[in-house]
């Protein structure tokens, strides 16, 4: 099995948790290099099928040649919308791995890397309309300070918001070595690498939505799995895991605690199934170290 594309992270705690039965219907919402998917099919038989879904045009090249797969080429924020139109609800499990391949990190002309000289894009889409340089040359001071605060967790983003400003005054932004030269100046030197990972996150998630998508798909998993099937979602930063974490304890991304009837029984949809966060191993992080931030979390329906 060939992962040149994106190795797949916790591969095997992955399909372990999804529980597959052979004549079940499996879904991964993040199709990527295909590597999930292919050891769920795997686990088939002729019987099972499985959807995938992946916006990003590049993907669709490793598509898988099986009949018992369905390629989704949209987001996964439309995953109740497409089962039904596949009539396909409901399911028996849901994969997910939030996190950006290592072929889009690695491809210079799609921005998401501050290690090469590429346009500030940042699209997993590319129909998309906007980029990451459109937000940089556009967006208010209050809008890119919340942005990185919020979804970059920047310590310094008021301080880098105004070095933004000044730069984008005298000419407009469209590289990646350009935002990681403005940066720079407030990167720690003993942790620059990790500063500037935070700032092009933010950037990132911006420009997809990506927090108003993960909550979305969420809340639709309730819709389209069946009673005992399995959610099984890799995320990378804490903005991600906090969603997660609240909507398999108490059934709402927005909530963390259960709320409890007059008997005291709290009415919740999903049982997690991970009491402790699966991380990865030390040997599985030294061979992917883009691996190292993945939390796996899964949860069964009631």
């Amino acid at each position: 099995m060939s992962f040149a594309y994106h190795i797949p992270v916790l591969l095997q705690p992955c399909i372990d948790g999804l529980n597959i039965r052979p004549d079940g219907t499996y879904v991964d919402l993040t199709f990527g290099g295909g590597g999930h998917s292919r050891a769920i099919l795997e686990k088939l038989g002729p019987e099972g099928k499985l959807i995938v879904f992946d916006q990003d045009e590049d993907a669709w090249e490793n598509r898988i040649d099986d009949e018992r797969v369905e390629f989704v080429r949209h987001n996964f924020r439309y995953l109740y919308r497409f089962l039904k139109y596949l009539d396909a609800i409901p399911v028996d499990g849901i994969l997910a791995d939030l996190g950006v391949s290592s072929h889009h990190f690695d491809e210079a002309d799609r921005g998401f890397s501050f290690r090469f000289e590429g346009d500030l894009d940042m699209r997993m889409s590319r129909q998309n309309p906007l980029t990451a340089a459109t937000i940089l040359n556009t967006y208010s001071e209050e809008q890119l300070t919340e942005l990185f605060r919020l979804y970059g967790e920047v310590p310094s983003a008021r301080r880098l918001v105004n070095e933004i400003v000044r730069f984008r005054a005298g000419k407009p932004f469209e590289t990646t070595s350009e935002l990681k030269e403005v940066a720079s100046k407030f990167a720690p030197r003993k942790d620059a690498a990790r500063f500037l990972s935070q700032v092009f996150q933010g950037l990132r998630i911006q420009v997809n939505g990506e927090m108003d998508v993960l909550k979305e798909m969420l809340t639709s998993t309730l819709d389209v799995l069946k009673p005992g099937g399995r959610l099984v979602i890799i995320s990378y930063h804490s903005l991600e895991d906090r969603l997660v974490k609240n909507f398999f304890r108490t059934g709402d991304v927005a909530k963390s605690e259960v709320e409890t009837n007059l008997y005291g029984h709290a009415d919740v949809p999903l049982k997690t199934i991970t009491r402790k966060v699966v991380v990865p191993s030390d040997s599985e992080i030294e061979q992917n170290p883009r691996a190292r931030s993945a939390k796996l979390r899964i949860a069964e329906k009631n």
